[in-house]
């Protein structure tokens, strides 16, 4: 998991999957809230999507 201020870009690397997604538009406040969350995976189904950000999966090739 990675966070870059400048961009307000959120990345996630799933560790069941490896799948990597990035997250955009995504405040520091919201970043610092989802580092807080007990279980990031509810904040993320119950946050996350209910607030619509914008998302884009990385492919894999592009990870290398």
């Amino acid at each position: 998991m990675g966070y870059d201020p400048t961009w307000h870009m959120l990345e996630i690397e799933f560790k069941d999957t490896g799948d990597v997604y990035l997250y955009f538009d995504v405040l520091a406040e919201e970043y610092a809230a989802f580092l807080q969350a007990p279980s990031k995976g509810t904040y993320l189904n119950q946050t996350f999507k209910k607030k619509g950000y914008r998302y884009e999966r990385v492919e894999r090739e592009n990870l290398e």
